[in-house]
């Protein structure tokens, strides 16, 4: 079920709120009628990172971390 409540209502009934979007239901909280945020559960990732596991995908020009131009500077109006 969808809900939408204005943002005081759900500053006082907060733990409501948080009841019902455990339960399954989709809860949407709104500022003069207009919808700002949707609450959501939390779940935790399964999904270990593995640092490097982007190596090799992508290069960069071996003067990144040079200095830049006074042209370029000025492009970037600084």
């Amino acid at each position: 079920m969808m809900i939408q409540e204005n943002m005081h209502y759900a500053k006082t009934h907060f733990s409501e709120l948080i009841k019902r979007v455990l339960a399954g239901d989709q809860v949407i909280i709104a500022k003069s009628g207009k919808p700002l945020v949707q609450l959501i559960p939390f779940h935790e990732s399964s999904e270990t990172r593995a640092p490097g596991s982007a190596k090799g995908t992508f290069t960069m020009k071996s003067d990144f971390n040079d200095p830049l131009s006074a042209e370029e500077l000025e492009d970037w109006g600084l």
